[in-house]
């Protein structure tokens, strides 16, 4: 179970987050809806620890994460999907998904990709492409890939569906229904869940920094 309790964030002087209360049990997909600057984005970096809030605390499996650095998070098993893909250019996507293994020196590295391009069959051709080399679609796919190598326990996606055709939106609507059975908590955060609305366990919106849950 990842949580927040009662957090609040500030970037640079301007409060951001107010005290945000979010609870992603184990094994459910929550989701996370709403408008450009509604605090999405510094939700999940507040979860995976790229900002610390002024109060309140994050909670992974009861146990105390707030001051943990990203690093020991992504150990944890807690993975995330940047929304600007963040790919290494200079890196072919087998090499992208394996940065992050690279940097823990997880021993089942190799294994792991197997299991993601079983996950994502359309990530096995463009395996030895360069991020340059792929469409805004593509490289969405292979940035779910890398977040995936880590995120073993929790995943937490941002905006996963935005910039992309429809008929991709819904492929990753797919991939996400396949990952319902290996118990992960995932967190999408998106302007509207219409793509993955029947996935979702839970929803909550945001606005102007405060969290609330929907009838779902």
């Amino acid at each position: 179970m990842l949580e927040i309790e009662n957090a609040s964030v500030s970037i640079e002087g301007t409060p951001i987050l107010r005290n945000v209360e979010l609870t992603m049990p184990t094994g459910a997909m929550i989701g996370l809806v709403g408008r450009n600057g509604a605090g999405k984005t510094t939700t999940l970096k507040t979860l995976i620890g790229l900002l610390v809030p002024q109060s309140g605390k994050v909670r992974f499996d009861g146990a105390d994460i707030t001051s943990t650095s990203p690093h020991r998070r992504a150990a944890l098993g807690i993975g995330f999907m940047p929304e600007d893909r963040r790919l290494v250019p200079d890196l072919t996507v087998r090499e992208n998904i394996l940065v992050p293994a690279w940097a823990m020196r997880l021993q089942d590295a190799e294994k792991r990709v197997d299991w993601i391009v079983d996950l994502i069959p359309e990530l096995g051709p463009l395996m030895d492409r360069y991020a340059p080399q792929l469409s805004g679609g593509q490289q969405k796919l292979a940035a779910l890939g890398r977040a995936l190598m880590v995120g073993r326990r929790a995943l937490l996606l941002d905006e996963p569906s935005e910039g992309v055709a429809p008929a991709l939106a819904e492929r990753i609507g797919e991939i996400l229904s396949n990952l319902k059975t290996e118990g992960l908590c995932v967190l999408i955060s998106e302007s509207n869940d219409h793509h993955v609305a029947d996935l979702l366990d839970d929803v909550f919106s945001i606005e102007r920094g405060q969290v609330r849950r929907l009838e779902h």
